[in-house]
């Protein structure tokens, strides 16, 4: 008997939570990790121009400040897993929390850019546990049939972050006459945009001692009591709590702890199932979307907006953002994630190429010319929707649904350890390359748009109404 069919029977798939409202709320909190993730990732876009001009330092060395904050999410997403597995879900929260707080404050109040970037590395790590703990806690926590809603809280968590920290940054720089290192509240208001993220962390980390712990955790620690009170506030009462505990207890058992030796075969060192993994984690990296989240108040500056529209227009983007997130969340089930895919990929090249041509043209009075400067304004929100509506959240969902049970742990490690390198070689690449040149930058961000078209086509399989067990 499979699990779902054991489920089935012992009505855990059918059973409406009594507290729906609760459940929500759980959901709600642990997601808060997911809006730190988003917060933390984009809020450094406030700061790069005055970081360049504090320390005096070229676009290399400023590509690295930015994208150190990625080798902390490496390392925090590889041993998140183990920490939760140790100490509890909920410990691990709070201890990213604390790295969020702790990050925060010393990136505020920095003494040089060298434990500036030291500061980012804590907020990385961070991160890096929030996009592990986060999703897993849900899953765990939420009553089956309601697991794919409550799960896309922290997809969700996340844009709203982004879309909060442009708004912030918006209303500081505003505050401080358009001047990001101009004095607000005795710092300057680069410092008082990346400290800000205080107040969301230590909020982050009082409602993580208002939810309970993981049953599954409470199980396999032999609080088998503690995890049927949970189970019965989140499921409701109508549930035979003893069979919920066996049927995870089972589940819990039959779980091979994958290695990295099992994706080893095939032509290329891997299993073709895992590169196809990779290649969607890369394809997601190098269009550049990053990009939009990291340097675009730098970006518009740089072809003569003024500094504050340049946030304003910073915020505009994560609001499409949101629009496309939400397009995706409605559309995966009903569509389909390779369509999805594909008329995101070509939403993508026609936006990205209309920026490559806009790009080309020189400035004229430190602008671009009038035409040029609307086509990329609006190209670059085309370019946020389709890829929101589309690889932003297919490619999460793919890689949670694509392999095979026996390898999915570590094949999805891998490839989530892809994703983190891939985006920062686009992270740290790109001051350099908008040096050299802004529009042929462009044009190689088109081409892995347009590549991640055949891509999707010859090697990636549906996996929409698909069980897990069907994956091979």
């Amino acid at each position: 008997m499979t699990s779902t069919a054991q489920a089935q029977k012992s009505g855990a798939r059918t059973a409406h939570p009594e507290h729906l409202g609760h459940v929500i709320f759980i959901a709600a909190a642990a997601a808060m990790g997911g809006f730190l993730f988003g917060y933390d990732s984009s809020v450094i876009n406030g700061a790069v121009e005055a970081i360049r001009d504090r320390y005096d330092i070229g676009s290399a060395a400023l590509a690295q400040v930015i994208a150190v904050a990625l080798i902390g999410c490496a390392i925090g997403a590889a041993t998140a897993g183990r920490i939760a597995d140790r100490i509890g879900r909920i410990r691990c929260m709070q201890i990213a929390a604390v790295l969020f707080t702790v990050s925060a404050v010393g990136s505020a109040l920095p003494f040089s850019l060298y434990d500036l970037a030291f500061w980012r590395v804590v907020g990385g790590f961070a991160i890096g546990m929030a996009s592990v703990i986060g999703p897993a806690y849900i899953a765990e926590v939420a009553p089956p049939a309601y697991r794919g809603r409550l799960g896309s809280f922290q997809q969700a968590a996340i844009v709203v972050g982004i879309a909060v920290s442009q708004l912030v940054n918006w209303g500081i720089l505003n505050a401080a006459d358009g001047d990001q290192r101009g004095e607000l509240m005795g710092l300057e208001a680069w410092q008082l945009m990346l400290g800000v993220m205080v107040v969301p962390a230590v909020l982050y980390g009082l409602l993580s001692f208002a939810i309970p712990e993981s049953p599954r955790y409470l199980i396999s620690v032999g609080k088998h009591e503690r995890a049927r009170q949970i189970l019965e506030e989140v499921e409701g009462k109508d549930i035979d709590l003893d069979a919920r505990v066996t049927e995870i207890e089972s589940a819990m058992r039959r779980e091979e702890k994958s290695s990295f030796k099992d994706l080893l075969g095939g032509s290329f060192f891997f299993k073709p199932i895992v590169w196809i993994g990779i290649g969607l984690s890369v394809f997601q990296q190098f269009v550049g979307i990053n990009v939009a989240f990291y340097y675009s108040s730098t970006l518009w500056q740089s072809v003569g907006v003024d500094p504050t529209d340049s946030f304003f227009y910073s915020f505009t983007t994560s609001i499409i953002n949101i629009v496309g997130t939400v397009i995706a969340m409605i559309f995966v089930d009903r569509i389909g994630r390779r369509p999805l895919a594909i008329i995101g990929s070509v939403g993508m090249v026609i936006g990205l190429a209309l920026e490559a041509w806009a790009f080309s043209f020189d400035l004229v009075d430190g602008k671009l010319p009038e035409t040029q400067g609307w086509v990329a304004l609006v190209a670059a929100h085309v370019f946020v929707l389709f890829f929101a509506l589309s690889w932003g959240v297919v490619v999460w969902v793919m890689l949670g649904e694509m392999f095979p049970n026996r390898i999915r742990a570590a094949a999805l490690g891998v490839a989530a350890a892809a994703q983190w390198i891939a985006n920062w070689a686009i992270t740290a690449s790109f001051p350099s390359l908008a040096d050299w040149n802004l529009s042929l930058t462009y044009v190689v961000y088109t081409v892995f748009a347009a590549l991640s078209i055949p891509f999707v086509l010859k090697f990636v399989k549906e996996t929409k109404g698909k069980a897990l067990e069907e994956m091979g």
